[in-house]
């Protein structure tokens, strides 16, 4: 279960989201129970569940109008509810705060490296966030992913290489690195 958590947190961006991904995989699995074939499998089969749940709540929530948050803010008299205004503008902040494991998490990573996975493309940040923070094999992550793993293996190399690229140039920014005239330097 924290292994499922901490990639829906990684896809959704948000606890609240992330929480209901894992509710709503994990209601999935038990209902298709009979549709695994190999209990060796199970926790591939569990991260495939949540990336179609994951794409699935995509799609709908592009299918749907947008709405706006004031509107939803407005009480049944038209008038502005301040508390509710207050705990949506804090709530990412107090999630923070609660959560003394993604305080560490933060401290530990750096904020430029979970940005830089933050800017890959899904499909990239999806493999990268499997393989290399989660720990899934590449067949594990290919069964998740539904693509061959040739492709996962091929998402992750230019996944890694985009990190690299991505690193590299905050390390030269931050005057950590001395910029080169070739990525030869950067690989050193």
């Amino acid at each position: 279960m924290d292994a499922l958590y901490a990639v829906a947190l990684r896809l959704t961006r948000n606890t609240h989201d992330a929480q209901d991904l894992v509710a709503e995989s994990v209601t999935r699995a038990w209902a298709a129970l009979d549709s695994l074939g190999d209990p060796a499998q199970l926790r591939a089969w569990l991260f495939r569940i949540m990336r179609n749940a994951f794409v699935s709540g995509l799609r709908r929530k592009a299918a749907r109008p947008a709405e706006s948050s004031y509107d939803a803010l407005l009480g049944d008299e038209g008038e502005l509810d301040l508390a509710s205004l207050l705990v949506e503008e804090s709530q990412e902040f107090l999630d923070w705060w609660a959560n003394p494991e993604h305080r560490v998490a933060n401290d530990v990573l750096g904020s430029q490296i979970m940005s830089a996975i933050d800017r890959l493309p899904e499909a990239f940040r999806a493999t990268v966030l499997l393989v290399n923070v989660d720990g899934l094999t590449y067949d594990e992550a290919a069964a998740v992913l539904g693509v061959p793993s040739g492709t996962v293996r091929s998402r992750m190399k230019r996944g890694r290489t985009m990190l690299q690229k991505s690193l590299w140039q905050q390390a030269v920014d931050a005057g950590l690195a001395v910029a080169g005239p070739s990525q030869e330097n950067a690989d050193e």
